[in-house]
């Protein structure tokens, strides 16, 4: 039941931030938060991370719905198996999928707005940021806490 809620709390807080960006701020709009650094910056993402596949909604989404449906089946099918930090991963992994699947359901677009201007160029929002604390506690799971098991 934590792990239905933690989804749902993920996936408001990432939907929240997006329709406050597009109620509150145009397509290309930037708001300096640290200069020269950190950034709000409301861009629409027609493809997936990086910029990558744009245009090809089709093929994303089908792509997204797929590990969307493997990784519940793969959870619902181990969870007794699956260690804390694994749990907390594919929950965070699956809300990040959910939050960019209702919006190129809803918009034909992702809403992006996280933008570190003094790291990258590119920019990004919480469900991308999500997805990627969810590999992290894997990574953390597979490379730190087995190995120690092994040992």
């Amino acid at each position: 039941m934590f792990y239905i809620f933690l989804t749902v709390m993920l996936v408001v807080v990432d939907q929240l931030s997006k329709y406050l960006i597009e109620k509150y701020m145009v397509v290309g709009e930037s708001i300096e938060i640290i200069k020269n650094f950190f950034n709000i910056t409301y861009v629409q993402n027609r493809g997936m991370a990086f910029g990558l596949f744009q245009g090809k909604l089709d093929i994303i989404s089908i792509a997204t719905i797929i590990a969307i449906v493997a990784i519940a089946g793969y959870v619902y099918r181990e969870k007794a198996k699956l260690t804390l930090l694994e749990k907390m991963g594919y929950t965070y992994i699956f809300s990040g999928a959910i939050g960019n699947m209702i919006d190129r359901i809803l918009r034909s677009y992702v809403v992006d707005m996280i933008d570190f201007r003094g790291i990258w160029s590119y920019v990004f929002n919480f469900a991308d940021v999500w997805v990627n604390i969810g590999v992290i506690f894997i990574l953390v799971d597979q490379i730190v806490i087995k190995r120690k098991k092994k040992k």
